[in-house]
């Protein structure tokens, strides 16, 4: 600072210029975008671990859960605002329910059974297969072998037993075997009494079953070992346990017009032919049959 002629001191002048060019790139647009890459990395890893720690059936689980309900629109009463004068209504002329997953359910007529199901059988009789039973009795074997195997994928006190239930194509049907093994039973020794894990197991094979209408055959197996003892042998044991499974699925809401035969018949059919002992012998067959009829297992 220089002085002024009469000795008195000026004050500083101090000029701001205004940066451009490459001190504008240090603003704060590069974070959202990069917040933005990191949040999709994230969901990404995610999404792959997902993957990675589910099985096949779990999967299966999850894209029933998050497949959408299929919806018509109707004429009906209402605004001129969305939907022009029409209510959202199901093909079966109910309106969907926000808790309804999966597709959609079709009303079970008769004797059919019903019971309360989430997601049940849309078999599309009418629309896709005219005068084609068997096609709709193929669309409801599937659904019912994949909500069984979602539920059991889903429960964690059924995880175990995924290897205890086989789905198997016959010419009567479909039939749903549930096999013993070494450390599983299904009924107490020489008894027709269901476990804990097997009546679970039955239950919910029975949720399955209440979204069809088909008729059902339920047999009872046995091991090759020989058994008697208070006038019981194989043959009665089989049907006994026949029949408790019978009860079984009529507890669990499976309507007692739907049952066409209950059997037993002992070790004659084994699981596995080469070894009359093998536990695997001892099983409960449900078959779902065709609804236009069939040979006699």
């Amino acid at each position: 600072m220089k002085p002024e002629p009469h000795g008195q001191f000026t004050e500083p002048v101090i000029r701001y210029r205004k940066v451009k060019g490459h001190a504008a790139a240090h603003g704060g647009a590069w974070k959202i975008a990069y917040a933005d890459f990191v949040t999709a990395m994230m969901a990404f890893f995610m999404l792959m671990w997902i993957l990675g720690a589910t099985n096949e059936d779990q999967r299966k689980g999850i894209a029933d859960y998050f497949t959408p309900t299929v919806i018509q629109m109707q004429n009906s009463g209402g605004s001129n605002g969305i939907g022009g004068k029409r209510a959202l209504r199901t093909d079966d002329g109910v309106a969907p329910h926000a808790s309804v997953r999966g597709q959609r359910p079709t009303p079970v007529q008769g004797g059919g059974g019903g019971g309360p199901l989430e997601a049940k059988v849309n078999s599309h009789d009418k629309a896709t297969n005219p005068g084609n039973s068997r096609a709709a009795d193929e669309e409801r074997f599937k659904m019912v072998e994949r909500i069984v195997n979602a539920r059991i994928a889903g429960d964690p006190t059924l995880k175990g037993l995924k290897g205890q239930i086989r789905f198997v194509r016959t010419h009567d049907g479909l039939r749903i075997d549930l096999v013993e093994r070494a450390d599983f039973s299904m009924f107490a020794s020489g008894t027709s009494v269901l476990t804990s894990a097997a009546a679970a197991l039955v239950r919910t094979v029975a949720t399955a079953l209440a979204g069809v209408p088909n008729s059902l055959t339920v047999r009872g197996h046995t091991d090759g070992v020989a058994y008697a003892r208070g006038g019981v042998n194989n043959w009665t044991l089989s049907t006994a346990r026949a029949d408790a499974t019978r009860r079984a699925l009529a507890g669990a809401g499976t309507a007692d017009g739907r049952f066409r035969r209950i059997e037993g018949v002992a070790d004659t059919d084994p699981y596995n032919p080469k070894d009359a002992n093998d536990p695997r012998n001892r099983r409960i067959s449900v078959t779902l049959m065709y609804k236009d009829g069939g040979a006699p297992i």
